[in-house]
C-alpha cells in the first residue's frame, strides 16, 4: 500500500470515528441526561425534557434548543453561541460563565437562573423571563432586551452598553456598577431599581437622555 493511500486510510478512519463518537454522546446524552464537556454543536434537541441536566463545558454551539427544557440544568462554562433557546425553559438553571453570544432567547422563561460572568452580548432576549434571575457581571452589551421582565433580578457590575431595554420590566432590580452607556431604557418600569455607582453616557431614559458620565 502505498503512502498517500494510507494517509488517506488514516484520515477517513480518524473522520469517521468522530462523527461516530459524536453519534454516540448525543445518544448517550438523551437517555442519561449528562454530557459534560462534550461536543453536541449543531445538534437537534428540539422540545426535549432536559431538567436537571448535566452539561457543564459542554458545546451548544448552534444547537437548535427551541422549546427544550433546561429547568434547574447546569449549564456552567457551556458555549450557547448562537443557539436557538426560543420559548425554551431554562429557569433556576446555572449558566455562570456560559457563552450565549448572539444566542436567540426569545420568549424564554429565565426566571431564577444564574448568569455570573456570562456573555450575553448580542442576545436576543426579547419578552424573556428573568425575574430574580442573577446576572451579575455578566455581558450583555448589545443584547435585545425589549419588554424582558427583570424584577427583582441581580444585574450588578454588567455590561448593559448599547442594550435594547424598551419596556423592560426592571421594578426592584439592583443595576449598581452597570455600565448603560447609550442603552434604550424608553418606557422602561424602574420602581425602585438600585442605581448605585452606575455609568451613563448618551443613556435614553423614560425622561430624556443623560449624558452625566460622559
Amino acid at each position: 500500500m502505498n503512502m498517500k493511500l494510507q494517509s488517506l486510510l488514516l484520515v477517513f478512519a480518524f473522520c469517521t470515528s468522530a462523527e461516530a463518537a459524536d453519534e454516540i454522546s448525543l445518544m448517550k446524552f438523551k437517555a442519561t441526561k449528562s454530557c459534560e464537556g462534550c461536543d453536541l454543536s449543531n445538534a437537534n434537541l428540539l422540545g426535549l425534557d432536559l431538567s436537571n441536566a448535566k452539561l457543564r463545558g459542554a458545546d451548544l454551539s448552534d444547537a437548535n434548543l427551541s422549546g427544550t427544557r433546561f429547568d434547574f440544568a447546569n449549564l456552567t462554562d457551556a458555549n450557547l453561541t448562537d443557539a436557538n433557546l426560543r420559548r425554551a425553559d431554562l429557569s433556576n438553571a446555572d449558566l455562570t460563565d456560559a457563552n450565549l453570544t448572539d444566542a436567540d432567547l426569545y420568549n424564554t422563561d429565565l426566571s431564577g437562573t444564574r448568569f455570573d460572568f456570562a456573555n450575553l452580548s448580542g442576545a436576543n432576549l426579547t419578552d424573556a423571563n428573568l425575574s430574580d434571575a442573577n446576572l451579575s457581571n455578566a455581558d450583555l452589551s448589545n443584547a435585545d432586551l425589549t419588554g424582558v421582565i427583570l424584577s427583582n433580578a441581580d444585574l450588578t457590575g454588567a455590561n448593559l452598553t448599547d442594550a435594547d431595554l424598551r419596556r423592560a420590566d426592571l421594578r426592584r432590580a439592583d443595576l449598581s456598577r452597570v455600565n448603560l452607556t447609550g442603552a434604550n431604557l424608553s418606557n422602561a418600569n424602574l420602581i425602585k431599581i438600585t442605581l448605585v455607582k452606575s455609568r451613563f453616557c448618551k443613556t435614553t431614559l423614560p425622561w430624556g437622555v443623560d449624558n452625566s458620565g460622559c
